[in-house]
């Protein structure tokens, strides 16, 4: 039997001396990192902010195997934070609408959640109706049987089906009820529970796991009290995504204890929230770059593919490139490479020929 098949399936419990004791220590971690954070400048926070929610937008789409423009979602996030950036580039409405998505989930986490507010999710992630090359239905709850399936056509394994059809519209106002009213747990156990929950009900013929990571940056966003997502989940599920399936599928098969998926879930945020010192190194590397070369001119190119490099885009920096990125002709990039050499900012790397390339000093 799967849970959802028990009466009251929804009545969930867990080991709670083993899960506060772990909740204790996400909190510290969580406390010093928002501590840390309000002393660093408000400027320094929006390109932190910045950077991670482009991650987690990113990473949630590409553990359902689709790969999104880093640099798109990074302009279009930017654009509607009113955060000023050089060398932002042209984004896809597609990219604009799940960027919607997400800051609606964390700059409107006060709002009660609606089926209206769910569906308006579900409409910007298929805007043409289609998942790959099926037709589904779209802003609406599923009216199909729906099963996690993996392997290939006509050798699959079936790891889950979902709560079925017909209950699924009165599961779900069970859930929003408990969603919106609901707070007799912390609002850290609150946004795994809601995770578990939700995809558990799996009430979309598609995005039902970008949607539940919605609401789970929804009521983090509640648990940190701020709309400022300083650190990105999807990106450790992403790193330890077979265990993030496991867990999942293992509770769901269980009798209604998700101790193991609270103590997962909790790990992977203070992995997350640790992960962050790296970002946080890497966006005062950047503030520090600019402040010192606030009177070196650069052309809008080499501002584009500096402000690339320090949040971490390439692997190797070469010619050809720096010309695609940029848009120009191999020897402007190259003249732009010198340039910047010249003045400090790049180096040569130790290869040459055609190995040639380059990183910033």
């Amino acid at each position: 039997m799967y849970l959802h098949e028990y009466d009251n399936w929804w009545s969930f419990t867990f080991d709670t001396s083993a899960v506060m004791n772990r909740l204790a220590a996400v909190r510290v971690l969580q406390g010093r990192l928002l501590g840390e954070l309000s002393s660093i400048g408000f400027s320094l926070q929006n390109e932190a902010q910045l950077t991670n929610i482009s991650l987690e937008i990113v990473k949630s789409s590409e553990i359902e195997g689709e790969m999104l423009n880093l640099e798109q979602v990074r302009s279009s996030v930017a654009k509607r934070l009113g955060i000023p950036t050089a060398g932002v580039v042209r984004t896809s409405r597609y990219v604009d609408g799940v960027v919607e998505m997400m800051l609606d989930a964390t700059h409107n986490y006060s709002a009660p959640m609606t089926d209206e507010r769910l569906f308006g999710w579900h409409n910007v992630l298929f805007p043409t109706g289609m998942s790959g090359l099926y037709s589904i239905d779209v802003a609406k709850y599923r009216t199909h049987v729906m099963q996690v399936v993996s392997g290939p056509i006509d050798f699959e394994t079936v790891h889950y089906q979902a709560v079925e059809p017909e209950k699924v519209s009165e599961e779900m106002a069970r859930f929003i009820k408990w969603f919106n009213e609901d707070n007799s747990n912390d609002p850290i156990l609150k946004a795994a529970i809601a995770h578990f929950w939700f995809v558990t009900i799996h009430p979309f013929d598609d995005g039902n796991g970008r949607i539940a990571r919605a609401l789970t940056e929804m009521l983090l966003s509640r648990a940190d009290e701020t709309s400022k997502r300083f650190y990105s989940m999807s990106n450790q599920i992403q790193i330890d995504k077979n265990n993030y399936y496991d867990v999942l599928e293992k509770t769901q098969k269980g009798e209604g204890d998700i101790t193991e998926w609270l103590l997962w879930f909790l790990d992977c945020l203070e992995n997350s929230i640790k992960s962050t010192n790296e970002t946080l190194s890497s966006v005062l590397r950047k503030a520090r770059f600019w402040e010192s070369h606030y009177e070196m001119k650069f052309n809008e190119r080499q501002k584009k593919l500096i402000n690339m490099l320090f949040d971490g885009f390439f692997g190797k920096l070469n010619t050809s490139k720096w010309a695609k990125i940029a848009k120009c002709s191999t020897d402007t990039a190259l003249n732009d490479i010198n340039d910047l050499i010249g003045k400090g900012v790049l180096k040569k790397n130790e290869e040459g020929g055609r190995s040639t390339n380059y990183e910033l000093v």
